[in-house]
């Protein structure tokens, strides 16, 4: 596609716009990188709104531009490999990007798209906190509608690549697409890898026209640096930038903004959604989720924080300790040090909390907990990772990470108490919600880091001491000129300072701390090791009732040929899907959180015991009916929150039985409604026209009188009982007399077997009315025999 060089730029975008429906995809990506190649930067800004939209979707979610999010290599080869090199952070589109960066040219992006918390911020003209957006915002004269950011280049393509993961539509779970694998998930990745290196520093932009320069920004000014932290924030690297006036300063520190901005972005993006004050009102049962996060989301999270880790991770022994910081360090490794901190902490927390108290009780928590874990887990991103040990013993956490542990203790600490009420309401016989429970109690349960915990909340919980001087800075949000980048000196009590700083900073000045090894927590864990235990008896009891069934049971109870329980069965669950192996896999996992939790606790053999027995485990004599946990009251039995939870997850249930008239019960599911329906108007006839009959027929004392009772009266009536959990008493016995029932010719056995019979005896050559005869004078020799038997038995009983 050749374009004169004389072309107008609005001709050039209606060129590449009626291209873009006409073309195939990969000739519009040749065509792109020849206008990148050929064209100034004063003609191709026109073009660059159009191709960010076009390529990431637009931001009301209407269109869906490359759709990156289902791109995926083994579906779309082609495809995917054409989009991965035109937006790799060293291809084509980052070399427009650079192109236009070198010109300061500025796009407008509208405030009413940016999160809730910052776009509230922005339209009461309060200047939000992050440094991301100062010198940005554009307001209107006529008052708040219509407010834009005033973003350069590369701040513009990398708020549209991180905001299509929020602002698209969530993928349909019909279409089964694995994030790992999606072009947009790569992408991250690559972005990353690229602009916050673990080894290295940031690759300087590339040339965008062959054989020449590459292009350089403009120097950074106090009027619009491109760190954009303005006059309320001092720049995190601004004592390293601040008086450069030529282009040719220190490259490390010339392009370390784009480092900054790439991180600040995908926070804001992904994780600003909550603020302090919306997570307290959050907390309220009447308030409205204002943003829902999907899976997809939080795996993308869960990569960032990965690397952030890695990142941080990769300074060197002597670049990392306090001790050592000086002002000859290069601005990478400063932010190395400060990133999660700085940018990261608060914004988890808030994002976690939400996530903990709002996800559905189902197994896609898993990827938030996955998240959660690795935040918490940073040693497992370090370089110097030590090696697992023989016996496949846990490897001991290092003292070294105590300062990581402290300065995040409510991650630790708040969060575990938030898993621990969601266990609690959680099947734990599902091999999915118990593996959950296992990897949670695994991470706590390694070596050292439950004293590092403790010591934390130790730390916190000390009195104040005295220092008077200091005593302004101690309990506020920190900040790049506290603890981040000017450390005090390490004394004990500056330990403690740093701990309360993170709490009130996190949870608010009037905020109460629940200690994780206090006795609250503690009667939860126990709560928590007794519904493991519970949960460990009902999957085993499972497991013996699929042993005790084979494949074909339920056909046969279907067909009435095998005696039913209707009452004695458990609810689904995956565990009847996944048979015996989920059974094995749910006991182990099970097994080994509970000794997880009985490490971290420093629980007693004797107080499981005592657990184990309180659950009153003694069971009937199918081992597998127990009644709910309950507590007795003035009015009978009263469920505990332990019974509801058994009842509600089915892992136990009270004996409920029909106690009305049998004739009158619920059809069943091996019944014929219809048919049913039909003989019970026709008995009902009977019984009336000939009551009289039939009750002086069963009034006689000799054999007659003897058969007829046996078949029109219900010989269980005066035994049956109501049923109570408290006791039994005895049910009035309201006289019923003598009645013909016909319900079970209504039911599929009893049809079934009929035509069975028919079908053998036409085998043999007889037809259907010597075979009706034979059926009968076979019944009559039968009841006469259960009319001698009965009879016997009740003389027995006098």
């Amino acid at each position: 596609m050749a374009f004169p060089h004389l072309q107008q730029p609005s001709f050039l975008l209606a060129s590449l716009k009626a291209d873009s429906i006409n073309k195939p995809f990969a000739q519009r990506c040749q065509d792109l990188v020849k206008v990148i190649e050929d064209f100034p930067a004063k003609e191709l800004h026109t073009i660059f709104p159009w191709l960010v939209e076009s390529i990431f979707g637009s931001l009301d979610g209407i269109l869906i531009g490359w759709n990156l999010r289902c791109l995926q290599g083994r579906m779309n080869p082609v495809e995917y490999n054409i989009a991965m090199e035109f937006l790799d952070p060293g291809g084509p589109m980052m070399k427009l990007v650079y192109k236009l960066q070198a010109e300061d040219y500025k796009f407008d992006f509208p405030v009413s798209y940016l999160p809730g918390p910052v776009k509230a911020s922005i339209q009461e003209r309060v200047l939000p906190d992050s440094p991301l957006y100062h010198n940005k915002v554009q307001f209107p004269p006529t008052g708040g509608l219509g407010l834009n950011l005033a973003l350069n280049p590369f701040e513009y393509y990398i708020f549209f690549f991180a905001l299509s993961l929020i602002t698209q539509k969530p993928l349909p779970v019909s279409l089964h697409v694995r994030t790992s694998d999606c072009a947009y998930f790569i992408l991250v990745d690559r972005y990353l890898s690229w602009f916050l290196p673990t080894e290295g520093s940031v690759p300087p932009p590339l040339s965008s026209s062959p054989g020449g320069t590459s292009p350089s920004p403009a120097p950074r000014t106090p009027a619009m640096p491109f760190a954009s932290y303005g006059l309320h924030h001092t720049s995190l690297l601004k004592r390293h930038i601040s008086h450069q006036t030529s282009v040719n300063a220190d490259p490390a520190s010339h392009e370390i903004w784009r480092s900054e901005t790439l991180l600040q972005v995908f926070v804001e993006m992904w994780l600003h959604h909550y603020s302090l004050e919306m997570y307290q009102k959050m907390q309220s049962p009447h308030a409205k989720e204002s943003f829902t996060p999907t899976e997809e989301h939080v795996l993308v999270v869960r990569l960032l924080l990965k690397h952030l880790h890695a990142f941080a991770n990769s300074l060197k022994p002597e670049q990392a300790s306090p001790s050592t910081h000086s002002h000859a360090t290069s601005p990478l490794e400063e932010f190395k040090r400060a990133a999660v901190p700085r940018f990261v902490q608060q914004k988890l927390y808030l994002f976690l909390q939400h996530c903990f108290g709002h996800w559905p009780l189902d197994a896609s928590f898993r990827a938030v907990l996955e998240m959660w874990l690795s935040y918490l887990q940073p040693w497992r991103y370090a370089p110097e990772k030590q090696a697992q040990s023989s016996d496949s013993q846990p490897r001991c956490v290092s003292e070294k990470w105590a300062p990581f542990v402290q300065e995040n203790l409510l991650m630790y600490t708040k969060l575990f108490v938030g898993f621990l009420n969601r266990a609690l309401r959680t099947d734990l016989v599902s091999p999915k919600n118990a593996l959950m429970v296992f990897r949670v109690a695994k991470v706590f349960a390694q070596p050292n880091l439950a004293e590092m915990i403790q010591k934390g909340e130790q730390l916190f919980l000390e009195p104040e001491l005295v220092i008077p001087h200091r005593q302004h800075r101690l309990f506020t949000a920190p900040t790049v000129t506290g603890s981040f980048l000017s450390p005090w000196p390490p004394a004990v009590t500056d330990a403690s300072f740093k701990v309360k700083s993170h709490v009130y900073g996190l949870e608010g000045q009037d905020c109460k701390y629940t200690p994780m090894f206090g006795p609250e927590v503690r009667t939860l864990v126990l709560r928590l090791a007794q519904l493991i235990t519970q949960a460990k008896q009902t999957a085993k009891s499972i497991s013996d009732q699929c042993v005790e069934s084979p494949a074909g049971h339920s056909f046969l109870s279907w067909l009435g040929f095998s005696p039913t329980d209707p009452n004695g069965l458990y609810p689904a669950n995956d565990l009847d899907e996944m048979g015996q192996d989920s059974v094995r896999k749910t006991d182990e996992y099970l097994e080994k959180a509970l000794e997880y939790l009985r490490q971290i606790f420093r629980l007693s053999e004797a107080q499981l015991a005592q657990l184990t027995f309180a659950l009153g485990t003694t069971q009937d004599e199918n081992g597998k009916k127990q009644l709910p946990d309950c507590i007795v009251g003035d009015d009978g039995l009263i469920l505990t929150p332990l019974g509801r939870y058994q009842i509600i997850n089915g892992l136990r249930r009270f004996e409920i039985e029909y106690q009305g008239d049998s004739e009158l019960q619920p059809i069943r599911s091996y019944e014929i409604p219809s048919l049913v329906r039909a003989l019970f108007r026709l008995s009902s006839t009977i019984n009336r026209r000939f009551a009289g009959q039939m009750v002086a027929l069963c009034s006689r004392d000799d054999f007659l009188g003897s058969f007829c009772r046996y078949h029109l009266t219900e010989p269980v009536l005066a035994n049956r009982h109501l049923l109570s959990p408290v006791g039994r008493r005895q049910v009035a016995n309201h006289a019923r007399g003598p009645r013909l029932s016909l319900r079970f010719l209504g039911s599929y056995r009893t049809l079934l077997s009929l035509l069975l019979v028919f079908f053998v005896a036409s085998l043999f050559c007889i037809g259907p009315l010597p075979c009706s005869l034979l059926l009968v004078l076979g019944y009559l020799l039968y009841a006469m025999a259960m009319t001698l038997l009965t009879e016997r038995g009740k003389l027995h009983q006098l």
